[in-house]
């Protein structure tokens, strides 16, 4: 398998390979407005209170790094982040129900970061629901720890749920 090197421009369309992952080959790539309807039909399988499709527009008009996992027949996660002025922040990060915890969100998220660390991130922000213990998980193997917590942050149903804020500096794991 090949991979190729990211590219010092964070605008560039590049295709990343993905090793040994379950079944195929996923690759990452910017995430296109086309692809945004299967986008949507993970975020609303793996989420109670899921992103419009009009949310991930305005992400891509705002120019944030969106981007996917894929291959020839299926996108398998997404990622957003905003970056400036020498932070980013994790927006939202989806793997469909059937791919994960096969690594499949670690990657992503570490492409992600590279990306912001290309545009001169220094720190990265990132909120998570406190029940997603995964998640949690994930993020503290990669250096994050909690700073703080937003209560009522996320919709669940007819409550709401806290979000615990993770804070890590570059360099990330």
């Amino acid at each position: 398998m090949r991979s190729q090197a990211l590219s010092k421009n964070p605008n560039d369309p590049l295709k990343i390979m993905i090793p040994d992952t379950p079944a195929n080959t996923f690759f990452a790539r910017a995430m296109r407005a086309s692809d945004l309807d299967l986008v949507v039909r993970n975020e609303n399988a793996a989420y109670a209170s899921p992103w419009s499709k009009r949310v991930f527009i305005d992400c891509l008009r705002s120019g944030y790094q969106c981007w996917v996992l894929a291959n020839k027949n299926e996108i398998v996660a997404h990622g957003v982040m905003s970056v400036a002025i020498g932070e980013c922040h994790l927006l939202t990060l989806c793997v469909a129900p059937a791919h994960q915890r096969s690594g499949l969100g670690r990657r992503l998220f570490s492409l992600l970061l590279e990306r912001a660390a290309k545009l001169d991130a220094e720190t990265c922000f990132l909120e998570v629901r406190k029940s997603n213990t995964g998640a949690i998980a994930l993020y503290t193997a990669m250096g994050f720890s909690q700073i703080g917590e937003r209560k009522g942050y996320y919709p669940d149903g007819a409550s709401r749920e806290d979000a615990v804020v993770m804070s890590a500096q570059a360099p990330w794991r």
